[in-house]
């Protein structure tokens, strides 16, 4: 999986929200931090393809996410910090069998891909349980399993652990480390990032460090003394 950011820049409301920047993603684990407003929520949903650069260009495998948007909606997916954000239906099958109708899998696959999913995260349980009913830490595995489901090639996650308690937020980047999907993990919860392979840091629109997790953190904690 390849990501590439090219003289990429973003402007809203004639503020200056990302400053042109350049970045060749290839590594398997990559998280992003900032402090909030930095930008690192942008520039992951940029990858997503949910956000277009003011100028510049982002390309997933080569696809260009505004020329080639389905492509790469195809290939990406995403999960929100809040998890009530993504899930539509009320039981939690329905839901994840209503994300696969969307991107056209066959009706035939719909039950092996949610059993597997379910199992993979350790949640058949809730497969017939209302969702507004499950804890906030079981809805989140709920929508990573309606991303999963689709199996993307890439895993973006924006601040998922934020609304939740320490052993929830470790189950989930656990289940991260499992993958074998590329994944993008935007996070506050430093300690979740120690074993990724790269970690970027923004500060107020720019990539102020950029390497392995020590030293960017470690960058990243003396700017923000």
């Amino acid at each position: 999986m390849k990501l590439t950011f090219s003289d990429v820049m973003l402007v809203r409301n004639g503020k200056t929200v990302l400053h042109p920047l350049n970045l060749e993603l290839t590594q398997h684990r990559i998280g992003f931090i900032g402090a909030n407003g930095s930008g690192k929520s942008t520039l992951a949903r940029m990858a997503g393809g949910l956000i277009r650069p003011t100028s510049g260009s982002v390309s997933v495998c080569g696809h260009d996410t505004a020329k080639n948007e389905k492509d790469v909606r195809r290939m990406t997916g995403f999960v929100f910090q809040n998890p009530d954000s993504q899930i539509v239906y009320p039981i939690v099958e329905e839901d994840l069998a209503f994300g696969l109708k969307e991107r056209g899998f066959p009706k035939a696959e719909h039950a092996t891909r949610i059993s597997g999913v379910l199992e993979r995260l350790g949640i058949s349980h809730l497969r017939q349980r209302l969702a507004h009913e499950l804890s906030g830490g079981e809805r989140q595995l709920v929508a990573l399993a309606g991303v999963l489901v689709t199996e993307p090639e890439l895993l973006i996650l924006d601040e998922p652990t934020t609304l939740l308690d320490l052993r929830h937020s470790r189950r989930i980047a656990t289940h991260v480390a499992a993958l074998p999907q590329t994944v993008i993990f935007v996070t506050h919860h430093l300690d979740l990032l120690a074993h990724f392979d790269r970690v970027i840091v923004l500060d107020e629109g720019r990539v102020i460090a950029d390497g392995d997790p020590e030293k960017a953190i470690g960058l990243y904690e003396k700017a923000m003394m």
